[in-house]
This record gives C-alpha cells, sequence and structure tokens, in this order.
C-alpha cells in the first residue's frame, strides 16, 4: 500500500531512504532547511566506502587515547568542556561503551551494514548512472611505526575472523599498488573489499535520479513542532506551515536532536567536527583511499583531484573552524608521503563538517518505540556516506511494514531514552 512519507533532511541518509522509499512505490517529500544547493556533513568528507571499519568508536582504549591527545592542540581528537547535562550523558554512555564485549557485539553488525552498502552502492551505479566516481581497489591503512603495524595486523586478523578480507603488507608491498606514489611507512594493512567515490557527484546525481522518480522536495524548510494524539504523529509543523504525511522520519544528521523535542524521544548524541581540504591537481595520488593510522588523517584520490581530511571535535553545533587543528592535519601528510609539503595545503579553501555520534558508534535506525509512524535515522558518526544506501533501504523496509533485511535492535532509537 502506497504511503505518503515525510523525511526530514537533504543529506545521503535522507536522499537514501528517500530513493528506496520511492523505488516501493511511495509518495515521498524531503523536507530541508537548506536551499537546493546546500551543504551536508557528506559533500567534503572523504567518500569512503568502509567495510574496514567494523570496530565501533566506543571501544577500549579510546578514553585514555582521546584524554592524551586533548593537551595537543593540533590533534586529531578534542572535546570542549562545557556545562552541558547531554554533554555529560552522552561521555558516561561512551565510556560504559569501551568494553571488548561492545566491540563483539557491534563488529558483525557494523560489517554486515558497510558489505550491504556496498552492494547497493555498486547497484546505485547501475540504476542512477556511474558517473559518481565509484572505485572499488580498495583501503590502505599505512603505518609510520611499527608498534601501530603490530596493533594494525591484530585487526586485520579480527578481520579475517569476520570474513572481511585483509593483508599485512610491507613498505614495498604497499608501493607496487600505489605506482609512483612515494611512501615513507613502516607498513600497511590493506582491505581490498572498501572501495570510495566523489561525493559532490554522487550527492547531485542522486537528487537528480529522485526527483526523476517523483519525489517532491521542500526546501529552505524550518521544522518548528508536532502535532500528536495517541501514539502517532498527525502532522509537522514548519516555517512553511503543516505537512501532513502517513509516515515521518528524521534523518537530519547532528541537528536531529533537537527536532525531536516534544517527542518523548531523547537521542543521546553529540556533533564530531571534521574538516577537510581538496587539491586539485596533486604532485601524486595514491590509487585507492588511504588512512594515516597514527595521525587518523583520511586521505582519497577523486577525480583529478586529492582530498585530505580529518579531526574529531567535539563542540556541539558548531561550524567555526580551528585552524590548529587544521594545520595538525597539514603537518601529518609529509610524514607518510615525503613528495608533499606542508605549504602545499596553505592556500586551499577549508570545509568543515558535523558529524552525528551516537555513545555506542553504532546509528540509530528504524521506529520510535513511543509512535506506530515515527522513525529515526541517524547517528552514523563518521560512515554516513558509507552506510547511507543500506540505511535508506531498511528504512524503506520499516516504512513499508516489512520485515528488515537486517536485524534493528541494536540501532533502535530508543535505546538511550
Amino acid at each position: 500500500m502506497s504511503k505518503r512519507i515525510a523525511i526530514v533532511g537533504g543529506g545521503v541518509v535522507g536522499l537514501s531512504s528517500a530513493y528506496y522509499a520511492a523505488r516501493k512505490g511511495h509518495d515521498v517529500t524531503i523536507i530541508e532547511r537548506g536551499n537546493p544547493d546546500h551543504d551536508s556533513c557528506s559533500l567534503g568528507n572523504a567518500g569512503m566506502i568502509v567495510p574496514s571499519h567494523f570496530v565501533p568508536l566506543a571501544a577500549p582504549g579510546m578514553i585514555s587515547l582521546g584524554l592524551r591527545m586533548m593537551f595537543n592542540r593540533e590533534s586529531p581528537f578534542t572535546v570542549r568542556p562545557r556545562l552541558s547535562r547531554d554533554l555529560i550523558r552522552w561521555g558516561w554512555q561512551f565510556w560504559r561503551s569501551c568494553t571488548k564485549s561492545h566491540v563483539s557485539r557491534s563488529a558483525p553488525v557494523l560489517r554486515d551494514l558497510n558489505l550491504k552498502s556496498r552492494r547497493n552502492f555498486l547497484e546505485l551505479a547501475e540504476t542512477i548512472g556511474q558517473d559518481f566516481g565509484l572505485t572499488t581497489r580498495g583501503l590502505m591503512m599505512l603505518c609510520k611505526t611499527e608498534h601501530m603495524l603490530f596493533e594494525e595486523s591484530k585487526t586485520a586478523e579480527y578481520a579475517r575472523e569476520l570474513g572481511i578480507p585483509a593483508e599485512v603488507l610491507t613498505p614495498d608491498a604497499a608501493s607496487k599498488l600505489n605506482p609512483g606514489l612515494q611512501l615513507d611507512i613502516a607498513g600497511a594493512v590493506y582491505f581490498p573489499e572498501d572501495a570510495h567515490l566523489t561525493p559532490e557527484w554522487f550527492i547531485p546525481r542522486l537528487t537528480k535520479a529522485i526527483d526523476q522518480m517523483g519525489v517532491k522536495f521542500e526546501w529552505s524548510t524550518d521544522v518548528l513542532g508536532w502535532r500528536t494524539q495517541n501514539r502517532r504523529v498527525e502532522a509537522m509543523l514548519t516555517s512553511q506551515g503543516e505537512v501532513v504525511a502517513d509516515e515521518y522520519v528524521i534523518a537530519a544528521g547532528s541537528w536531529s536532536n533537537s527536532l525531536t523535542s516534544g517527542l518523548k524521544l531523547r537521542l543521546s548524541m553529540q556533533a564530531g567536527k571534521g574538516y577537510s581540504v581538496t587539491m586539485p591537481r596533486p604532485q601524486q595520488k595514491p590509487a585507492m583511499g588511504c588512512i594515516l593510522t597514527e595521525a587518523r588523517v583520511a586521505i582519497t584520490p577523486m577525480g583529478t583531484g586529492l582530498r585530505v581530511g580529518g579531526t574529531m571535535e567535539v563542540t556541539g553545533l558548531d561550524t567555526s573552524i580551528n585552524h590548529r587543528r587544521v594545520q595538525g592535519i597539514f603537518k601529518s601528510v609529509p610524514q607518510y608521503f615525503p613528495a608533499f609539503k606542508v605549504e602545499d595545503f596553505q592556500t586551499l579553501p577549508i570545509w568543515c563538517g558535523l558529524r552525528p555520534c551516537s555513545p555506542d558508534g553504532l546509528p540509530y535506525i528504524g521506529r520510535a518505540a513511543n509512535y506506530d509512524n515515527f522513525s529515526v535515522a541517524t547517528g552514523h558518526a563518521m560512515m554516513g556516506l558509507s552506510l547511507g544506501p543500506i540505511t535508506g533501504q531498511l528504512m524503506a523496509e520499516v516504512l513499508s511494514d516489512e520485515s528488515p533485511s537486517l536485524d534493528l535492535n541494536p540501532l533502535r532509537p530508543d535505546r538511550y531514552a
């Protein structure tokens, strides 16, 4: 049965949810506070599709690592101290999640989500057109030190136990997979199932595809509140008037929590700010996406250019640029790629985006427990692009009253309510 579906958020998760819902015959409207050329958290990111990222952000050792990094103003991680009940609550829940048992439970979930999403990207390349730079050459974790190579080798072993191919490489072997690229590393771990694309090509292509499918857009529209009765949302109150639908979905990234006010649903989530720059014509390029492991910096070839990005700043809904953190990104690149200098990046425009981070490193996907027609799709942290298509597919199944193709219990939106 066709339903009227209202999706709040025009980023990759909202667009993907609209695409798969429209494919099932539903009448879909996207409500977006920005205009048609709005920025989103995915546009400036590293564009990586990452089955390799099966260890959640909340893992053993992350608290001590984060505390050490906070005292370095150029480090890739910081939390801005502030009197915030939500931040304190989130921090407590994050600490509670940093256990081996949590990783053991979560790793298969993230593996399955990412592998299915990768298959969806391949299908999208066939259905909406393969002009968004999808490249399936894998991902390389570059290790500067023997200690980090040893740690990443243990992750590779765990990956193979989960059925994810992974190879530990010598510097020479890593160089052979990246012809013409100078590397200064102790070794690398190669994940051949990973992939990458160019977000600035993918997002407009997906937007055009769903527009052609009949999805409607309400641009420059703010959500102001909700009208509810018993277990149903009756209407969404917006700056352009009421929106009445059969199903409502919040897919607004880091702003999702503020939009659920008054709905008896409190998403535990913090915004993690990241930065990137894109070099239009670099002197050298890797053949695949790379992570500078110690520096926690992502490097992705995109068309003729090269994107460099990183950091996780938990600073609230703040999009100002911390230039000291950005300098830390720039300084890390020559340590792994000697052909580059810090000066190569200094004049490039800096992009920043806010990633929605849950305390346990798992996204929120599914219907809210208090309502029969209200759902959430957010909290993907650094994997929003990677998990966009599978999130859209799962949401379309939920909205169609079908059994989801993956178990959504670990991802339920009310798990911290």
